[in-house]
């Protein structure tokens, strides 16, 4: 009998667009997860991609039943693709991550190792080294100060795209709201910091991404402010 790592355990990709990329991160994630988990399932967020991304992912889910596709129409943006994964995944470990193969998903086995020994709630990636251009990474280091005065959020790197969770805490915690934006990873640990839950981190390689992102649109970070005030105001 094989010694996995972790009984149950449920992944979720948000994708927008990635038809050129998610059928190889997926076949990745599968090779890693028949090592790490006795029993798993995969769920792709497809978030109104206009290319091929949902079909491809519908025959991902045809070939393998472990597999489950949710289709948002249209796009909502990377916070509604978190909270379906979220509130969709049915085993008590969650964990997401990006599905343009930026993160070496191999690393999930460093992830629940350290869940296992320091017994945390959220075990949460920090970039090791940052595989994008200054202008972003200024933009997240200004964005994150905001948030550490604000909400004492002690995380060093809120928003990297790569985390373990315990099912309980998304249970547990308020809903979660935003929808577009950055503010979702913001929102999800301050909830979960209040709520007194344990979050701990661990370092994560970073790979160049093979398309720009939307993260750092206007209209995309002035969403997040705003959002951001909107629950600072409600946690006052």
């Amino acid at each position: 009998m094989e010694n996995y790592l972790i009984d149950r355990l449920s992944v979720f990709f948000p994708a927008y667009n990635e038809e050129k990329n998610i059928k190889n991160t997926v076949e990745k994630a599968i090779k890693v997860l028949n090592k790490v988990a006795q029993v798993w399932e995969i769920i792709i967020v497809n978030d109104g991609s206009n290319d091929k991304t949902g079909e491809i992912a519908d025959e991902l889910s045809q070939k393998d039943k472990r597999i489950r596709v949710i289709h948002h129409k249209p796009n909502r943006g990377y916070g509604a693709a978190l909270k379906s994964g979220f509130y969709n995944s049915k085993y008590p470990w969650i964990v997401f991550t990006d599905s343009d193969g930026q993160f070496d998903f191999s690393q999930l086995s460093d992830f629940i190792g350290k869940q296992k020994e320091t017994g945390a709630d959220l075990v949460v990636g920090y970039y090791l080294k940052r595989a994008v251009p200054f202008y972003r990474k200024l933009n997240t280091f200004l964005w994150q100060a905001v948030v550490r005065v604000l909400f004492n959020l002690k995380v060093r790197d809120i928003d990297c795209g790569f985390k373990l969770i315990s099912k309980s805490v998304i249970d547990s915690i308020p809903k979660l709201e935003s929808e577009r934006g950055a503010f979702i990873s913001s929102e999800f640990l301050i909830k979960a910091q209040k709520s007194g839950f344990k979050i701990v981190e661990i370092g994560a390689k970073h790979y160049a991404a093979t398309r720009p992102g939307t993260g750092a649109k206007l209209n995309v970070i002035i969403k997040s402010f705003i959002d951001l005030f909107k629950l600072w105001k409600k946690l006052r």
